[in-house]
């Protein structure tokens, strides 16, 4: 019994009981046009209860929720589908990089072309020589912007914004990870922004971002800085 039966009965019912009841006196019910009306149900013809329109407006209900739901799935499955596309074709023009300055290019226009974004921007720290294309920054200013955030960081977060330039007034929104090159490392961010301020939240997980650091940062291994 629920607490909603209890609230409209004056006395407890055991619902097993009423259920016994009507298996044996199916009658019962059958008889009594009243109560099949207050249920949405009708006997037809045949003397078969048959789903009257309150019943047939809660089954629609429940199908039309059950439909939602299917294409909310099969919406996320294509949209995993081509994101996972979109990737290994982005991987591909990374790994065709020439140079530094050529990878930081490709990363842009990789974030532009490819997954919609406003910019993708290659971050390397001092102390040292910075690859053209890359952004500068000094010792200690990547901890500065990612806080206790670990490897990524995902959302707006407006210290950060100085990393995109020029495009700084659209950026309303961005991804961050770490990265560390060469050997002694040294400290980098592949850093993507976007002009949503939904296209990354901090509850959106990092991975694809973070797989793609890892990519950016092998390929860049392949050349010293000069």
């Amino acid at each position: 019994m629920t607490d909603a039966t209890q609230a409209i009965l004056p006395y407890p019912v055991d619902a097993e009981a009423v259920r016994d009841f009507l298996r044996a006196e199916p009658d019962f019910l059958h008889q009594d046009p009243d109560l099949l009306s207050d249920l949405g149900l009708r006997p037809d013809a045949s003397n078969i209860v048959d789903f009257g329109p309150a019943a047939l407006a809660r089954v629609s209900a429940a199908h039309e929720r059950e439909a939602l739901v299917r294409r909310q799935i099969e919406a996320t499955a294509r949209a995993n589908h081509s994101a996972q596309a979109q990737t290994h074709a982005a991987v591909i023009d990374l790994l065709d990089a020439r140079n530094h300055s050529d990878l930081a290019r490709r990363v842009d226009e990789m974030a532009i072309l490819r997954f919609g974004l406003a910019a993708g921007v290659v971050v390397l720290e001092g102390p040292g020589r910075v690859p053209a294309g890359w952004h500068a920054l000094i010792a200690g200013q990547i901890d500065m912007i990612m806080g206790d955030h670990g490897v990524a960081r995902m959302g707006f977060h407006a210290p950060a914004l100085g990393l995109f330039g020029e495009r700084i007034d659209e950026i309303k929104s961005m991804a961050l990870v770490r990265m560390a090159v060469w050997e002694p490392s040294r400290q980098g961010l592949l850093a993507f922004g976007s002009a949503d301020p939904e296209g990354f939240t901090a509850d959106m997980g990092s991975d694809l971002v973070a797989f793609l650091a890892r990519v950016v940062e092998r390929t860049a291994e392949r050349w010293p800085i000069l």
